[in-house]
């Protein structure tokens, strides 16, 4: 049995996990967005758990960003920029007097989603999440893979294609802009779109309008698929995953994977491809579920 807190933009959620994968807890508050106030909030949500099941607990937590091996502080967390360059693992460990093990909620996703969610019968799993922004998470054999710098699986943050970048008509000095991120995520869609066609949609509203036929949203999101299939070609030409797993808002907007992974195979070296595409199993809760399995000895 172990404590599962998934620290986000706009909300804390927690749940604890029997050993079996079961929940016996799950909740959801909102986030402050101040780090001393996060850091109480967690130490409340802990005491009152422990308290509730009467014994104590270990704790994990899956954040946006990573803790840099080098310094310990959190690092490219721009959504949560109240945890940037702040030790929040050293110090949630100081005020629960216990072992915290805090991991990135795409990794935390991805590991839910390997031991007991859509990948569990795969051997090496990418967790794409496409939300506000793009990220990723790798898992292999069941176990996390973040290496040296704690950025493995970070691919939103890669250069678009340049066969992409060139049909976008993309023109700018600034390398950040030309991130996949800045193509793919859900911020990008309606920023662009909206640039584009001189409208105030969100991002929803956008792929609704392509399941209704709207000329100006089919085009645009058959480029989308177009730079979703490139980048992801990029991932398999590199690790060749047995399967992507997509998490996050975006995602649950695509309702094309089939095509996408068709799309795939043109990009990638050979013309083949032999993984799936799988939408999560748990959802939006494999984050929160992967954060309580951080530091089992046994996982499954």
């Amino acid at each position: 049995m172990q404590i599962g807190i998934d620290v986000g933009a706009t909300k804390i959620e927690s749940v604890i996990l029997e050993d079996n994968g079961e929940e016996s807890h799950r909740s959801r508050i909102h986030c402050p967005k101040d780090y001393l106030k996060i850091i109480n909030t967690i130490k409340d949500i802990v005491n009152k758990l422990e308290q509730e099941f009467n014994k104590e607990l270990p704790v994990g937590v899956c954040h946006p960003g990573v803790h840099s091996p080098q310094t310990g502080l959190v690092k490219n967390a721009p959504n949560c920029n109240w945890l940037e360059k702040k030790p929040f693992q050293n110090d949630l460990r100081k005020i629960l007097g216990k072992e915290v093990f805090c991991e990135n909620d795409a990794n935390c996703f991805a590991l839910s989603e390997a031991i007991d969610g859509a990948g569990k019968h795969y051997k090496i799993i990418y967790g794409i999440i496409l939300g506000s922004g793009a990220g990723g998470g790798l898992v292999i054999d069941k176990k996390i893979v973040s290496g040296p710098n704690g950025v493995a699986g970070e691919w939103g943050h890669n250069q678009l294609p340049y066969l992409a970048a060139k049909k976008e008509n993309f023109d700018s000095s600034n390398l950040r802009d030309a991130e996949i991120e800045n193509f793919i995520s859900g911020l990008s869609i309606s920023r662009r779109f909206n640039k584009k066609f001189k409208k105030n949609l969100k991002t929803n509203q956008i792929f609704e309008l392509n399941r209704k036929h709207d000329l100006d949203a089919e085009r645009f999101i058959d480029e989308f698929k177009l730079n979703l299939a490139m980048s992801i070609s990029t991932i398999i030409n590199i690790l060749d995953p047995d399967v992507f797993i997509f998490g996050g808002g975006v995602s649950k907007e695509i309702d094309f994977l089939n095509e996408i992974e068709s799309m795939v195979k043109k990009f990638v070296i050979g013309k083949e491809y032999e993984g799936v595409f799988l939408k999560p199993k748990y959802g939006d809760a494999s984050g929160v579920r992967g954060a309580a399995r951080l530091g089992r000895k046994s996982i499954y």
